[in-house]
Protein backbone atom coordinates (compact mmCIF):
# COMPACT_ATOMS: atom_id res chain seq x y z
CA UNK A 1 0.00 0.00 0.00
CA UNK A 2 1.35 3.26 -0.95
CA UNK A 3 1.15 5.87 1.89
CA UNK A 4 0.44 9.46 0.84
CA UNK A 5 2.30 11.45 3.80
CA UNK A 6 5.69 10.56 3.41
CA UNK A 7 7.00 9.28 7.19
CA UNK A 8 8.55 12.30 8.38
CA UNK A 9 5.56 14.47 8.26
CA UNK A 10 3.57 12.01 9.98
CA UNK A 11 5.96 11.95 12.81
CA UNK A 12 5.50 15.90 13.02
CA UNK A 13 1.82 15.87 12.51
CA UNK A 14 1.56 13.50 15.73
CA UNK A 15 3.89 15.01 17.71
CA UNK A 16 1.41 18.19 17.24
CA UNK A 17 -1.53 15.94 18.14
CA UNK A 18 -0.07 14.65 21.15
CA UNK A 19 0.22 18.54 22.23
CA UNK A 20 -3.20 19.10 21.24
CA UNK A 21 -4.08 16.17 23.77
CA UNK A 22 -2.69 17.67 26.22
CA UNK A 23 -3.68 21.14 25.77
CA UNK A 24 -7.29 19.59 25.01
CA UNK A 25 -7.14 17.33 28.71
CA UNK A 26 -6.17 21.11 30.54
CA UNK A 27 -9.02 23.33 28.99
CA UNK A 28 -11.74 20.56 29.25
CA UNK A 29 -11.12 18.95 31.90
CA UNK A 30 -8.76 21.55 33.50
CA UNK A 31 -11.93 23.93 34.92
CA UNK A 32 -13.02 20.30 36.56
CA UNK A 33 -10.17 19.88 38.63
CA UNK A 34 -9.48 23.95 39.20
CA UNK A 35 -13.48 23.94 40.69
CA UNK A 36 -12.54 20.81 42.76
CA UNK A 37 -9.43 22.88 44.66
CA UNK A 38 -11.84 26.22 44.63
CA UNK A 39 -14.30 24.05 46.63
CA UNK A 40 -13.67 24.13 49.82
CA UNK A 41 -13.02 28.08 50.02
CA UNK A 42 -15.67 29.45 47.53
CA UNK A 43 -18.88 27.24 48.89
CA UNK A 44 -19.33 28.11 52.41
CA UNK A 45 -22.59 26.40 53.05
CA UNK A 46 -23.23 23.04 52.20
CA UNK A 47 -25.76 24.06 49.41
CA UNK A 48 -23.36 26.34 47.61
CA UNK A 49 -20.74 23.42 47.60
CA UNK A 50 -23.50 21.44 45.72
CA UNK A 51 -23.92 23.64 43.60
CA UNK A 52 -20.15 23.80 42.54
CA UNK A 53 -20.26 19.99 42.29
CA UNK A 54 -23.22 19.86 40.28
CA UNK A 55 -21.39 22.64 38.10
CA UNK A 56 -19.17 20.06 36.96
CA UNK A 57 -21.06 16.79 37.37
CA UNK A 58 -22.58 16.48 34.41
CA UNK A 59 -19.86 17.27 32.48
CA UNK A 60 -15.91 16.17 33.95
CA UNK A 61 -16.44 11.85 32.76
CA UNK A 62 -16.37 13.12 29.63
CA UNK A 63 -13.89 15.53 29.69
CA UNK A 64 -11.78 13.16 31.50
CA UNK A 65 -11.54 11.17 28.36
CA UNK A 66 -8.89 13.92 26.80
CA UNK A 67 -6.46 12.45 29.56
CA UNK A 68 -7.26 9.01 28.53
CA UNK A 69 -6.58 9.95 24.39
CA UNK A 70 -3.34 11.39 25.43
CA UNK A 71 -2.25 7.85 27.63
CA UNK A 72 -3.56 5.94 24.58
CA UNK A 73 -1.72 8.26 21.74
CA UNK A 74 1.05 8.15 23.41
CA UNK A 75 1.32 4.28 23.49
CA UNK A 76 0.39 3.60 19.69
CA UNK A 77 1.86 6.70 18.49
CA UNK A 78 5.19 6.64 20.82
CA UNK A 79 5.66 2.97 22.29
CA UNK A 80 8.85 4.36 23.73
CA UNK A 81 7.66 7.26 25.27
CA UNK A 82 5.05 5.36 26.86
CA UNK A 83 7.61 2.69 28.32
CA UNK A 84 10.05 4.71 29.62
CA UNK A 85 7.34 7.33 31.32
CA UNK A 86 4.63 5.36 32.17
CA UNK A 87 7.32 3.32 34.03
CA UNK A 88 9.52 5.90 34.81
CA UNK A 89 6.67 7.70 36.66
CA UNK A 90 5.15 4.90 38.12
CA UNK A 91 4.45 6.10 41.58
CA UNK A 92 4.19 9.48 40.51
CA UNK A 93 1.21 8.18 37.58
CA UNK A 94 -0.24 5.99 40.58
CA UNK A 95 -0.79 8.54 43.05
CA UNK A 96 -2.38 10.62 40.28
CA UNK A 97 -4.92 7.87 39.59
CA UNK A 98 -5.73 7.56 43.20
CA UNK A 99 -6.45 11.65 43.19
CA UNK A 100 -8.72 11.18 40.19
CA UNK A 101 -10.39 8.03 41.64
CA UNK A 102 -11.44 10.06 44.74
CA UNK A 103 -13.47 12.66 42.36
CA UNK A 104 -16.14 10.20 41.12
CA UNK A 105 -15.91 8.09 44.86
CA UNK A 106 -16.59 11.60 45.99
CA UNK A 107 -19.16 12.96 43.97
CA UNK A 108 -21.40 9.67 44.57
CA UNK A 109 -20.66 9.43 48.48
CA UNK A 110 -20.95 13.13 49.43
CA UNK A 111 -25.12 12.91 49.72
CA UNK A 112 -25.45 9.97 50.86
CA UNK A 113 -25.16 10.70 54.56
CA UNK A 114 -27.06 13.94 55.74
CA UNK A 115 -23.92 14.69 58.17
CA UNK A 116 -21.67 18.03 58.18
CA UNK A 117 -18.46 16.26 58.83
CA UNK A 118 -19.40 13.60 56.37
CA UNK A 119 -20.11 15.92 53.84
CA UNK A 120 -16.72 17.59 54.81
CA UNK A 121 -14.61 15.14 54.79
CA UNK A 122 -15.51 14.26 50.47
CA UNK A 123 -15.46 17.84 49.97
CA UNK A 124 -11.70 17.82 51.15
CA UNK A 125 -11.56 14.63 48.84
CA UNK A 126 -12.85 16.36 45.75
CA UNK A 127 -10.00 19.10 46.64
CA UNK A 128 -7.14 16.54 46.91
CA UNK A 129 -8.47 14.89 43.81
CA UNK A 130 -8.39 18.51 41.86
CA UNK A 131 -4.95 19.38 43.78
CA UNK A 132 -2.77 16.26 43.60
CA UNK A 133 -3.57 15.79 39.75
CA UNK A 134 -2.51 19.14 38.85
CA UNK A 135 0.21 19.95 41.01
CA UNK A 136 2.08 16.23 39.62
CA UNK A 137 1.75 16.80 36.03
CA UNK A 138 2.90 20.12 36.48
CA UNK A 139 5.97 18.67 37.77
CA UNK A 140 6.57 16.12 35.28
CA UNK A 141 6.38 19.25 32.75
CA UNK A 142 9.27 20.41 35.07
CA UNK A 143 10.87 17.16 34.69
CA UNK A 144 11.09 17.20 31.13
CA UNK A 145 12.65 20.21 30.94
CA UNK A 146 15.49 19.15 33.33
CA UNK A 147 15.81 15.71 31.73
CA UNK A 148 14.73 12.38 33.08
CA UNK A 149 17.18 9.85 34.61
CA UNK A 150 16.57 6.93 32.37
CA UNK A 151 19.05 4.44 29.39
CA UNK A 152 18.44 2.02 27.22
CA UNK A 153 19.27 -1.16 27.59
CA UNK A 154 21.41 -3.68 25.06
CA UNK A 155 18.05 -5.04 24.41
CA UNK A 156 16.53 -1.51 23.90
CA UNK A 157 14.52 -1.90 27.50
CA UNK A 158 14.01 1.73 28.93
CA UNK A 159 15.33 1.75 32.44
CA UNK A 160 14.68 4.28 34.98
CA UNK A 161 17.32 5.01 37.84
CA UNK A 162 15.49 7.67 39.38
CA UNK A 163 12.72 8.13 42.03
CA UNK A 164 10.00 9.23 43.02
CA UNK A 165 11.22 11.91 45.37
CA UNK A 166 14.33 12.75 43.10
CA UNK A 167 11.28 14.05 40.61
CA UNK A 168 10.12 16.65 43.11
CA UNK A 169 13.27 19.02 42.88
CA UNK A 170 12.78 22.99 43.03
CA UNK A 171 12.53 23.69 39.34
CA UNK A 172 9.63 21.04 38.81
CA UNK A 173 7.74 22.09 42.02
CA UNK A 174 7.93 25.37 40.62
CA UNK A 175 6.43 24.22 37.65
CA UNK A 176 3.97 22.14 39.56
CA UNK A 177 2.58 25.76 41.26
CA UNK A 178 2.17 27.00 37.75
CA UNK A 179 -0.06 24.23 37.11
CA UNK A 180 -1.78 24.37 40.14
CA UNK A 181 -2.23 28.31 39.98
CA UNK A 182 -3.60 28.36 36.12
CA UNK A 183 -5.95 25.04 36.38
CA UNK A 184 -7.53 27.19 39.50
CA UNK A 185 -7.92 30.01 37.62
CA UNK A 186 -9.02 28.42 34.63
CA UNK A 187 -11.45 26.49 37.06
CA UNK A 188 -12.68 29.79 38.74
CA UNK A 189 -13.62 31.44 35.53
CA UNK A 190 -15.80 28.49 34.61
CA UNK A 191 -17.49 28.99 38.22
CA UNK A 192 -18.07 32.55 37.66
CA UNK A 193 -19.73 31.67 34.89
CA UNK A 194 -21.81 29.53 36.05
CA UNK A 195 -23.09 30.46 39.76
CA UNK A 196 -25.20 33.01 41.01
CA UNK A 197 -23.99 36.09 42.48
CA UNK A 198 -22.68 35.42 45.75
CA UNK A 199 -20.69 32.10 44.77
CA UNK A 200 -19.62 34.31 41.44
CA UNK A 201 -17.86 36.97 43.60
CA UNK A 202 -15.76 34.85 45.56
CA UNK A 203 -14.95 32.99 42.32
CA UNK A 204 -14.18 35.96 40.58
CA UNK A 205 -11.57 37.17 43.51
CA UNK A 206 -9.60 33.96 43.46
CA UNK A 207 -9.73 33.86 39.78
CA UNK A 208 -8.03 37.55 39.20
CA UNK A 209 -5.63 36.29 42.22
CA UNK A 210 -4.98 33.04 40.90
CA UNK A 211 -4.53 34.11 37.01
CA UNK A 212 -1.75 37.09 38.68
CA UNK A 213 0.11 34.29 40.57
CA UNK A 214 0.08 32.17 37.42
CA UNK A 215 1.85 35.14 35.19
CA UNK A 216 4.35 35.25 37.91
CA UNK A 217 5.59 32.12 38.47
CA UNK A 218 5.42 31.11 34.63
CA UNK A 219 7.82 34.27 34.38
CA UNK A 220 9.63 33.08 36.87
CA UNK A 221 10.25 29.98 35.00
CA UNK A 222 10.84 31.51 32.18
CA UNK A 223 13.90 33.43 33.36
CA UNK A 224 15.27 30.09 35.37
CA UNK A 225 15.18 28.41 31.92
CA UNK A 226 17.15 30.92 30.32
CA UNK A 227 19.56 31.57 33.47
CA UNK A 228 19.92 28.38 34.97
CA UNK A 229 18.41 25.31 33.25
CA UNK A 230 20.76 23.15 30.74
CA UNK A 231 18.67 22.23 27.46
CA UNK A 232 19.32 19.44 24.99
CA UNK A 233 20.54 19.92 21.58
CA UNK A 234 20.95 17.12 18.74
CA UNK A 235 24.61 17.75 17.69
CA UNK A 236 25.18 15.29 14.59
CA UNK A 237 23.02 14.19 11.56
CA UNK A 238 19.53 12.32 12.27
CA UNK A 239 17.10 10.86 9.52
CA UNK A 240 14.38 12.20 10.29
CA UNK A 241 12.30 9.75 8.08
CA UNK A 242 15.04 6.59 9.40
CA UNK A 243 13.50 3.67 11.64
CA UNK A 244 12.82 4.12 15.60
CA UNK A 245 15.68 3.71 17.28
CA UNK A 246 16.82 6.15 20.19
CA UNK A 247 20.64 5.55 20.54
CA UNK A 248 21.91 6.34 17.04
CA UNK A 249 22.07 10.03 17.47
CA UNK A 250 24.62 12.45 19.30
CA UNK A 251 23.14 15.18 21.75
CA UNK A 252 24.85 17.62 23.98
CA UNK A 253 23.30 19.26 26.81
CA UNK A 254 24.15 23.05 26.30
CA UNK A 255 22.76 26.59 28.29
CA UNK A 256 20.42 28.14 26.39
CA UNK A 257 19.32 25.31 24.08
CA UNK A 258 15.67 25.05 24.92
CA UNK A 259 15.50 28.90 23.40
CA UNK A 260 17.09 27.65 20.00
CA UNK A 261 13.61 27.08 18.51
CA UNK A 262 12.49 30.27 19.45
CA UNK A 263 15.96 31.85 17.73
CA UNK A 264 15.39 29.85 14.66
CA UNK A 265 11.48 30.76 14.27
CA UNK A 266 10.42 33.69 15.56
CA UNK A 267 6.93 32.75 15.04
CA UNK A 268 6.94 30.26 17.93
CA UNK A 269 7.38 33.06 20.56
CA UNK A 270 3.50 33.26 19.79
CA UNK A 271 2.78 30.52 22.62
CA UNK A 272 4.99 32.18 25.81
CA UNK A 273 3.49 35.55 24.76
CA UNK A 274 -0.20 33.46 25.15
CA UNK A 275 0.60 32.37 28.07
CA UNK A 276 1.60 35.58 29.55
CA UNK A 277 -0.55 37.79 27.67
CA UNK A 278 -3.79 34.90 28.19
CA UNK A 279 -3.09 35.25 32.38
CA UNK A 280 -3.50 39.05 32.68
CA UNK A 281 -6.18 39.17 30.18
CA UNK A 282 -7.91 36.53 32.66
CA UNK A 283 -7.47 38.89 35.43
CA UNK A 284 -7.99 41.51 33.70
CA UNK A 285 -12.02 40.30 31.87
CA UNK A 286 -12.69 39.18 35.31
CA UNK A 287 -12.28 42.37 37.12
CA UNK A 288 -14.56 44.25 33.99
CA UNK A 289 -17.11 41.12 34.92
CA UNK A 290 -17.20 39.81 31.19
CA UNK A 291 -17.12 36.08 32.33
CA UNK A 292 -17.33 33.90 28.79
CA UNK A 293 -14.30 36.64 27.27
CA UNK A 294 -12.05 35.69 30.67
CA UNK A 295 -12.43 31.92 29.78
CA UNK A 296 -11.55 32.55 26.35
CA UNK A 297 -8.48 34.01 28.12
CA UNK A 298 -8.08 31.73 30.26
CA UNK A 299 -8.07 28.83 27.60
CA UNK A 300 -5.25 30.90 25.48
CA UNK A 301 -3.09 31.00 28.77
CA UNK A 302 -3.71 27.59 29.66
CA UNK A 303 -2.74 27.05 25.35
CA UNK A 304 0.03 29.14 25.70
CA UNK A 305 1.74 27.81 28.80
CA UNK A 306 1.47 24.75 27.79
CA UNK A 307 2.74 25.05 24.33
CA UNK A 308 5.52 27.05 25.28
CA UNK A 309 7.71 24.14 26.25
CA UNK A 310 6.29 21.99 24.10
CA UNK A 311 7.96 24.12 20.86
CA UNK A 312 11.31 25.09 22.79
CA UNK A 313 11.83 21.36 23.59
CA UNK A 314 11.07 20.17 19.73
CA UNK A 315 12.43 17.43 18.35
CA UNK A 316 12.83 16.32 21.62
CA UNK A 317 9.82 14.42 23.30
CA UNK A 318 11.81 12.83 26.71
CA UNK A 319 15.01 14.16 27.27
CA UNK A 320 17.54 11.97 29.61
CA UNK A 321 19.35 12.93 32.06
CA UNK A 322 21.56 9.97 32.75
CA UNK A 323 22.49 9.12 28.82
CA UNK A 324 21.53 11.93 26.78
CA UNK A 325 22.44 10.26 23.35
CA UNK A 326 19.16 8.29 24.55
CA UNK A 327 17.19 11.18 24.17
CA UNK A 328 13.81 10.33 22.78
CA UNK A 329 12.70 13.01 19.80
CA UNK A 330 10.40 12.92 17.21
CA UNK A 331 12.36 11.53 14.88
CA UNK A 332 13.42 8.27 16.78
CA UNK A 333 10.69 7.07 18.81
CA UNK A 334 7.63 7.22 17.09
CA UNK A 335 5.29 3.74 15.68
CA UNK A 336 5.58 2.64 12.10
CA UNK A 337 4.74 4.50 8.85
CA UNK A 338 2.11 2.45 8.18
CA UNK A 339 0.78 2.82 12.14
CA UNK A 340 0.71 6.76 12.25
CA UNK A 341 -0.99 7.49 8.65
CA UNK A 342 -3.81 4.42 9.88
CA UNK A 343 -4.21 6.43 13.34
CA UNK A 344 -4.45 9.39 11.25
CA UNK A 345 -7.34 8.48 9.16
CA UNK A 346 -9.06 7.28 12.67
CA UNK A 347 -8.22 10.95 14.36
CA UNK A 348 -9.35 12.56 11.13
CA UNK A 349 -13.15 10.91 11.46
CA UNK A 350 -13.64 10.48 14.89
CA UNK A 351 -12.00 14.00 16.39
CA UNK A 352 -14.49 16.10 14.69
CA UNK A 353 -17.74 13.43 16.26
CA UNK A 354 -15.92 14.11 19.62
CA UNK A 355 -15.58 17.55 19.33
CA UNK A 356 -19.11 18.47 17.78
CA UNK A 357 -21.08 15.82 20.49
CA UNK A 358 -19.12 17.63 23.29
CA UNK A 359 -20.02 21.54 21.69
CA UNK A 360 -23.95 20.19 22.02
CA UNK A 361 -23.28 18.57 25.53
CA UNK A 362 -21.91 21.75 26.71
CA UNK A 363 -24.30 23.81 24.73
CA UNK A 364 -27.60 21.64 26.46
CA UNK A 365 -26.37 22.49 29.80
CA UNK A 366 -25.34 26.03 29.44
CA UNK A 367 -27.12 28.86 32.13
CA UNK A 368 -26.24 29.34 35.56
CA UNK A 369 -27.44 26.77 38.52
CA UNK A 370 -29.24 27.95 41.40
CA UNK A 371 -30.37 26.12 44.71
CA UNK A 372 -33.84 26.10 43.02
CA UNK A 373 -32.34 23.70 40.21
CA UNK A 374 -30.95 21.58 43.08
CA UNK A 375 -34.42 21.19 44.73
CA UNK A 376 -36.01 20.72 41.87
CA UNK A 377 -33.85 17.88 40.07
CA UNK A 378 -33.90 14.76 41.32
CA UNK A 379 -30.38 13.86 39.71
CA UNK A 380 -28.07 16.57 41.23
CA UNK A 381 -25.70 15.71 43.55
Amino acid sequence: MSIPIDYETLRVIWWGLLGILLIGFAVFDGFDLGTAILMPFVGRTDTERRILINSVGPVWEGNQVWFILGGGASFAAWPPLYAASFSGFYIAMFVVLIALILRPVAFKFRGKVDNSTWRTMWDWALFVGGFVPSLIFGVAFGNLLLGVPFHFDGELRALYTGSFFGLLNPFAILCGLVSVAMLTAHGAVYVYMKTGETIAQRARSAGIVASLVTFGLFAVGGVLIFSWVDGYAISGPIDHAGPSNPVRKAVDVAAGAWFANYRLQPWTIIAPLLGLGGSLGTAFLLARRRALAAFLASALALTGIIATPGLAMFPFILPSSTQPNASLTAWDSSSSHMTLFIMLIAVIIFLPIVLAYTAWVYRVLRGKLTPQMLETNRQAY
